[in-house]
């Protein structure tokens, strides 16, 4: 459930993205969307792992991607390359991902 919430979040990083200043492409745009895409592939990679503590490790990981994200978009919107309303819609999305990741790493404690 978090991954498939996360993946459509990349999704919507990438589409609002596109809208960002051509100058921004190897820096803003290129650094958000990695730390968008981390949160799923590392969620997808530490359930491939096969142990509950390596899937905890990735989760973590996961957890610092999400908040180098919520920067980010906030980054995004006080240079004015974002919307608030859309950067408030993403921060409810992102909060609700954190939440699902935390829920997720209390589940899976030894």
């Amino acid at each position: 459930m978090v991954w498939q919430k996360a993946h459509a979040a990349v999704l919507e990083v990438y589409r609002v993205t596109k809208s960002f200043p051509p100058d921004e492409r190897f820096r803003l745009t290129n650094q958000l969307c990695r730390a968008a895409a981390s949160i799923p592939t590392n969620i997808a990679e530490g359930k491939g792992r096969g142990s509950r503590p390596e899937f905890r490790q990735f989760l973590i990981i996961a957890r610092g991607s999400i908040e180098e994200t919520r920067y980010l978009l906030l980054l995004a919107k006080d240079l004015g390359f974002l919307a608030p309303e859309i950067h408030a819609a993403l921060e409810s999305i992102y909060t609700e991902i954190s939440k699902m990741t935390n829920a997720l790493l209390r589940s899976l404690k030894p």
